[in-house]
């Protein structure tokens, strides 16, 4: 899917500026340019481009909201300048897997003030000698480089991973025990007729169970009535032979 038509697949039902969060990820660019994504994405707070073939941000529309900006696994390799005139309260920059090749490619990244983590992760400039040290003090306003501090300190991951995604889902409370899935719109009694309502099931389950084993008592009585039946007619039979024998020597 090229770019352009994702966007208008994002825009069903809405219009540019109820936007905070654009996924663009895998599609397909123009030449290395982001088609379709204009300034009227005012709202904007978060934009993924991953792996949609950019060589260039140029093209960038204003963005006067964008916190967080994920451009890795791309071609770029330079005009970092334009990220300070259009996206100035970015606050997370991804730009791993690029063609960043020196420091002096991302020393334009200094005037974005409020930029708080940086990746260059898998990007030849990680190569140079004393890398971390001087992207440190060539942005003095970073926290997190790569993920870590600078003592070498794990970002939490709402900074170290706050640019590489939408924010997940926690579906754990704040002590680490799993919420529980309730209807919100069910009314407060509800509860306790579903509970009323499982008893009466149990219940009646109960009632056939007895009636099922009544059921088996009734057929084993009769079969012992009809066995002794069987038997007293045998013996009557046996009776009446014995009455003909005597009939016989009689004779």
């Amino acid at each position: 899917m090229d770019m352009k038509k994702r966007i208008h697949l994002e825009l069903r039902n809405r219009t540019p500026s109820d936007v905070k969060e654009l996924v663009l990820d895998n599609c397909r660019s123009n030449e290395g340019k982001i088609e379709g994504l204009t300034d009227e994405f005012e709202e904007l707070e978060f934009l993924s481009t991953i792996n949609v073939g950019l060589t260039s941000v140029a093209n960038l529309p204003k963005l006067k909201k964008l916190k967080k900006l994920e451009l890795s696994d791309n071609r770029i390799s330079g005009g970092l300048e334009v990220l300070a005139e259009r996206c100035p309260n970015l606050t997370h920059l991804n730009l791993s897997g690029n063609k960043i090749k020196d420091l002096s490619t991302i020393e334009p990244l200094k005037k974005l003030e409020n930029l708080k983590s940086l990746d260059l992760f898998n990007c030849e400039v990680t190569n140079l000698g004393e890398y971390r040290d001087n992207v440190f003090t060539l942005l003095p306003q970073l926290t997190y480089l790569d993920g870590y501090d600078k003592e070498d300190k794990e970002a939490p991951d709402s900074d170290a991973e706050g640019y590489t995604g939408l924010d997940d889902e926690d579906d754990e409370d704040e002590d680490g025990v799993e919420e529980e899935d309730y209807d919100e719109d069910a009314a407060p009694g509800d509860e306790d007729e579903d509970e009323e309502e499982v008893e009466e099931e149990e219940d009646e389950e109960a009632g056939d169970e007895d009636d099922l084993s009544g059921e088996e008592e009734e057929l084993e009585d009769d079969g012992e009535d009809r066995g002794q039946k069987r038997k007293r007619e045998a013996d009557d039979e046996g009776e009446d032979d014995d009455d003909d024998d005597d009939d016989d020597d009689d004779d």
